[in-house]
């Protein structure tokens, strides 16, 4: 595994010198340096997945923007930004690193090996670069609303101007896509492909992910489209992750430049705080996890969360002492970066039994879901003092309950998301829920959102502002199409 992150290491390195490099002729002038052209797939495939994961789990994408989205975090520096105010410049690295590196490096995959003799490891280091897109698609549809995606790769690679495609209609291409590598790495089983990160190649293991991905495209248009939903999960829930081995995650080493993107191994990191939202919650539930997701206060050694969107300028907001980091775990250099796991399957599966799908019980879906959760947490961080019993009598806190199945499921997920934030952030705004029973949860900032469209949650990222200027048609086609360039849009599956 080492030596593999120090190949795709060096391959970004030297992506990065052909950027730079000087060129005399007219063509080399022309040319895209950004593009790799002659990089092999393998350091592409290694490549495109690190520089997803880097961005979706940085301080300034993941912590600034979707952990307090999904309010896991609050501010501690930077106030203005739990407040909705968004960074253009975090906004414009999250969709330029996305698409110019991850997914033109997935297409160039596709395009060099489709001019290659065709072999089994060929297959499905292909397909593996096809689901890898489908992941990133959502992730952008879900994060702005209609993005570009038909167009976005034509003229050789290289469309700068490209149309944005209806969000509903990207889900169904992505369905379709999934499948359709779903055939193939049936088709290939036992074959490994070079390059892979998550799996090591392994055709058995995408697959299941595959299965697992249509299950969160399907239930997030759950409340959109309920006939569709219930088609793609009955029929493929049972392929699906079964047990904490199945997790899909980035392995990230103690060692530049493969830390974990956001960690404090070198340095303090003073940020961010637990929100008062996930602490207060968890400690009225007798929540295990919670000593792994905070740390105790510098002031009063406690767990204690700051209240979600306080202005540091606020004279009665108390001494930062006073309230919880994120855990050392959270902080880790070598924290995986989670791309989807067995407990949001399993959450998935009791929301589906809950509307009514033929997938088995809810009830023991929501629990096996808990576990699941907590024995990964568990396990990553060698926790002993997790005890089954500990394990049962919370479970016993949080019982099930099919008439407030969207709170009681909801709240669960949403912590079994921690922290992942972008996921937390849109399932928080897809289900709407609030604590079982139907008490608030969440809150709006304590200090006021600084965006009027968007007073207790944002629902979407409003698109670039340099697609203003230079995709301007397209830009003005896509945001009268999904009801205005605003951050409190909703989703076309925003329902409730």
């Amino acid at each position: 595994m080492t030596n593999k992150i120090l190949k795709y290491s060096s391959a970004l390195l030297l992506l990065a010198a052909m950027a730079f490099t000087g060129c005399k002729k007219l063509d080399d002038i022309n040319h895209d340096p950004t593009k790799p052209t002659t990089a092999e797939p393998q350091y592409l495939l290694a490549g495109s997945q690190k520089a997803a994961m880097d961005v979706l789990y940085s301080g300034l994408q993941n912590g600034y923007i979707a952990m307090h989205y999904a309010q896991y975090w609050s501010a501690n520096s930077r106030t203005d930004d739990s407040r909705y105010k968004l960074d253009e410049g975090n906004n414009s690295t999250m969709w330029n690193n996305l698409y110019r590196i991850s997914l033109n490096n997935l297409q160039t995959i596709v395009r060099q090996n489709a001019t290659k003799p065709a072999t089994p490891e060929l297959a499905v280091q292909t397909a593996i670069a096809r689901v890898s897109s489908c992941w990133i698609y959502q992730i952008l549809a879900d994060a702005y609303g209609n993005v570009p995606y038909s167009k976005t790769f034509q003229l050789d690679g290289g469309n700068l101007k490209p149309a944005y495609d209806d969000a509903k209609g990207i889900y169904g291409h992505l369905l379709d896509t999934l499948q359709a590598q779903i055939a193939i790495f049936d088709a290939n089983k036992g074959v490994t492909a070079t390059g892979d990160v998550i799996y090591n190649g392994a055709s058995e293991k995408w697959a299941k992910l595959a299965h697992s991905l249509m299950l969160r495209i399907a239930i997030r248009m759950a409340d959109a489209d309920g006939a569709k939903a219930k088609q793609i999960i009955e029929a493929h829930y049972q392929l699906a992750f079964t047990s904490n081995d199945d997790n899909a995650q980035f392995t990230y080493l103690n060692a530049a430049p493969n830390k974990f993107p956001f960690n404090d191994s070198e340095r303090e990191i003073p940020d961010f705080f637990v929100s008062g939202t996930m602490v207060d919650y968890m400690q009225a539930t007798g929540d295990p996890r919670l000593p792994i997701y905070a740390r105790p206060s510098k002031d009063d050694k406690a767990l204690k969360g700051m209240p979600y969107g306080w202005a540091s300028a606020d004279a009665t907001r108390p001494a930062p002492g006073r309230f919880s980091y994120p855990g050392t775990q959270i902080y880790s250099a070598t924290m995986p970066g989670i791309l989807m796991n067995y407990a949001e399957v399993e959450f998935i599966l009791a929301e589906a039994a809950a509307r009514g799908m033929s997938v088995g019980e809810a009830s023991t879906h929501y629990v096996n879901g808990i576990k699941a959760s907590i024995d990964y947490w568990k396990k990553l961080t060698n926790n002993t003092s997790i005890t089954d019993a500990a394990v049962d009598k919370f479970v016993g806190a949080v019982p099930y309950n099919a008439a407030d199945w969207r709170n009681v499921i909801g709240t669960q997920k949403w912590l079994a998301l921690y922290p992942q934030g972008f996921q937390g952030w849109f399932e928080r705004t897809r289900l709407n829920f609030k604590k079982p029973g139907g008490q608030a949860l969440f809150i709006a900032p304590v200090s006021g959102s600084m965006d009027q469209s968007a007073p207790f949650v944002p629902y979407r990222l409003t698109y670039l502002v340099t697609e203003q200027a230079q995709n301007q048609a397209a830009y003005n086609d896509a945001a009268k199409a999904i009801g205005g360039d605003l951050k409190g849009t909703r989703l076309w599956y925003n329902k409730f």
